[in-house]
């Protein structure tokens, strides 16, 4: 014991951490864009990349909805291997943020799988109402076959797509700021005390 009153660090287990797995799971769902890189048909080998709206299905994977006039959209005709950088917004240092690179081969979904992915993007885009019925506008997903995760300076690793698959989102991710504001504003004395 020190001659401070200090006793070292408090007994009993330290709080979980959340693994990578969930916390890029989590960084899909936060987020509601990120770029796509796709290979170029007009300079063959060259990536290209685009601003991508996105929502993630059951198991994280990216739905997008694109035209067929697009060039991201004539590179996949071409070429299916793609990726989806997914990065944390809020931070001053870029380097400092968690990044999440999602690796696959696009697919366009088939007829069936239209609607839901229909509802699916339109709760988490809903001005995309006013294009997403048009006939050149086509949903496709990126079916995963790598997934590399960077939670800031020294955590990083490749995640395994099953691992990714089976991880959830923190259940508390979409309500977390207001919760922080509210504890800020209503309850400072009560944190002070925790």
């Amino acid at each position: 014991m020190s001659s401070h009153g200090h006793s070292g660090p408090p007994a009993g287990p330290s709080a979980p951490e959340p693994s990578f797995a969930e916390q890029a799971r989590t960084l899909v769902h936060l987020a509601r864009s990120g770029t796509l890189g796709t290979l170029s048909r007009r300079h063959p080998g060259h990536p290209f990349v685009s601003v991508m709206p996105y929502t993630a299905d059951e198991r994280g994977r990216p739905l997008i909805l694109i035209s067929g006039l697009a060039m991201h959209t004539q590179n996949l005709d071409t070429d299916p291997r793609a990726s989806l950088l997914v990065v944390q917004a809020g931070h001053e240092d870029p380097l400092a943020m968690a990044r999440v690179t999602l690796m696959g081969r696009a697919e366009r979904l088939p007829a069936a799988a239209r609607a839901t992915a229909r509802e699916a993007y339109l709760a988490r885009h809903p001005n995309a109402v006013h294009w997403v019925d048009y006939g050149d506008f086509a949903f496709w997903r990126l079916d995963l076959t790598d997934v590399y995760f960077v939670g800031g300076f020294g955590a990083m690793d490749w995640l395994t797509v099953d691992g990714y698959a089976a991880a959830r989102p923190d259940p508390l991710a979409d309500a977390a700021p207001g919760i922080v504001e509210h504890m800020n504003a209503d309850h400072a004395d009560a944190l002070i005390l925790y």
